[in-house]
């Protein structure tokens, strides 16, 4: 189950379930369908705030996100990265799914001054304490991706902050280069299968070797 695909991170990782010949299924969760057929993949255009009964699956990806400009208000931002995922994350166990790859951020954390950090957080505990076998968590840095061509807005401050870190990303942090949406997304379909507990992975783990 994925909730998110026609996201940045959550397309990738779409894109990596039906690469996978070992997958038999996936059911992909939005308010509209992904831009991808395959015979295994069933788009569920839905209300997050009731959802259906779902189809038995054995893992979810929670990849759904906005940000406050997007969203309009804080109200509006919750109900997308924190009820929403809850909801989703809730009818995969209902629908018998072990284990959770979540989509967070870097600087995730319950008692963060930063609202947007702070829900990111809240929703980390929050489901750490539902009943998976494992869960793991990918907290990004700043995301490189083609927004455009999914229908998203522009993030001007995306795009200042990449040509600006472009030069020095080999000198800063490994936490704190940019990273590709499609290195979450490998770095999360490797370990949510095998997970058995609560694992975080920041930024410079979710970045290939080199």
């Amino acid at each position: 189950m994925l909730a998110g695909a026609t996201g940045l991170v959550g397309g990738a990782i779409l894109r990596g379930l039906l690469a996978d010949g070992s997958v038999a299924a996936v059911h992909a969760l939005g308010r509209r369908p992904p831009p991808l057929t395959d015979p295994r993949l069933t788009a569920h255009v839905v209300d997050f705030a009731a959802l259906p009964p779902l189809a038995t699956v054995d893992e979810v990806y929670l990849a759904l996100g906005t940000t406050l400009k997007a969203a309009g208000s804080h109200a509006a931002f919750r109900a997308v990265d924190f009820d929403a995922n809850l909801a989703v994350a809730r009818a995969a166990l209902a629908a018998g799914a072990c284990c959770a790859g979540l989509v967070s951020a870097m600087g995730a954390h319950a008692r963060s001054v930063f609202f947007y950090n702070r829900v990111k957080g809240e929703l980390e505990d929050v489901l750490a304490m539902l009943p998976f076998e494992g869960l793991v968590i990918a907290r990004p840095s700043l995301l490189l991706g083609d927004r455009t061509t999914l229908g998203q807005p522009e993030r001007p401050l995306e795009r200042y902050a990449m040509v600006a870190t472009r030069a020095v990303a080999p000198f800063m942090p490994a936490n704190y280069r940019p990273i590709a949406a499609a290195d979450v997304a490998r770095a999360l379909l490797a370990r949510v299968r095998t997970a058995r507990r609560r694992v975080v992975l920041l930024s410079g783990e979710l970045q290939p070797p080199r």
